[in-house]
């Protein structure tokens, strides 16, 4: 968010962009978005959208970590739980195909290789405290915990937006949805089980 707080006609036009900008970045990468695209489609100028976010990159990083801080809130994990968190983040991926097409522009334009986000920008420490905790009690296998939470995820993602096989839409049949949540299910624990 800006420095200074928005009147309600500046936060309607910040929400614009923000939103007009996560479907152009979903869609376009980093590279490829245009923000005369962004602004036409948000109603607004150039002049407001950099006074907001500075250039394209300070916009796209809003963009970036707020859907990174949106998967954390609404898919907060459960490390006693961790087939369900898996599930859960299948569905939010159902949901939010732009939030997962984000984190892979960013992996392909920005860090091919290591952590998607720097050291000093990551939220992944409640979660890796919660894995460890976990592993401790002798509820989750032992392993490096940022490792257990990487396998989940990337099972979560076997079927999502970026899918190197299939694709998933919300648009397909009930049936084949929870077909593959008891799939899920299954493998995560199977993996993260103590036994």
């Amino acid at each position: 968010m800006p420095d200074q707080p928005l009147t309600s006609r500046g936060a309607a036009t910040y929400q614009r962009i923000i939103d007009m900008a996560t479907h152009e970045f979903a869609q376009h990468g980093i590279a490829g978005a245009r923000i005369e695209r962004v602004v036409a489609a948000a109603r607004t100028n150039k002049a407001q959208l950099y006074a907001y976010f500075g250039n394209k990159e300070g916009l796209f990083d809003a963009i970036f970590f707020a859907s990174l801080e949106r998967i954390t809130n609404v898919v907060p994990i459960d490390a006693d739980d961790l087939a369900d968190w898996a599930v859960r983040l299948y569905d939010e991926y159902l949901r939010r195909p732009d939030l997962i097409r984000l984190a892979t522009w960013a992996r392909l334009e920005r860090r091919p290789a290591g952590h998607l986000v720097a050291e000093h920008e990551r939220l992944d420490d409640r979660k890796l405290r919660a894995i460890g905790e976990a592993q401790a009690a002798g509820r989750v296998r032992p392993g490096d915990p940022f490792d257990l939470m990487a396998m989940v995820i990337a099972m979560s993602m076997a079927w999502s937006p970026v899918s190197n096989v299939y694709a998933a839409t919300a648009d397909e049949p009930p049936a084949v949805h929870e077909e593959r949540r008891t799939l899920l299910r299954a493998c995560v624990l199977r993996a993260v089980s103590a036994d």
